[in-house]
């Protein structure tokens, strides 16, 4: 993997790009409370978080077609 900014712009580009900010933060503070996650790095809370927004994303927009 990259440096870590280079993630983080991948992610926070990738996520605004879809318009999922506001469910990417939401989801970052519910792994930053959750006990498998609290002692990650950060690098891999991130990709969780957004694993997690863009998989409901395109459920959600699946379920819609």
């Amino acid at each position: 993997m990259g440096s870590y900014e280079d993630i983080f712009y991948e992610v926070i580009e990738e996520v605004e790009s879809l318009g999922l900010r506001k469910q990417f933060d939401k989801e970052l503070k519910n792994l930053r409370d959750d006990d498998k996650f609290k002692y990650v790095e950060i690098r891999d809370r991130w990709w969780e978080a957004k694993n997690r927004v863009i998989t409901e994303y395109r459920k959600n927009k699946n379920e819609n077609i």
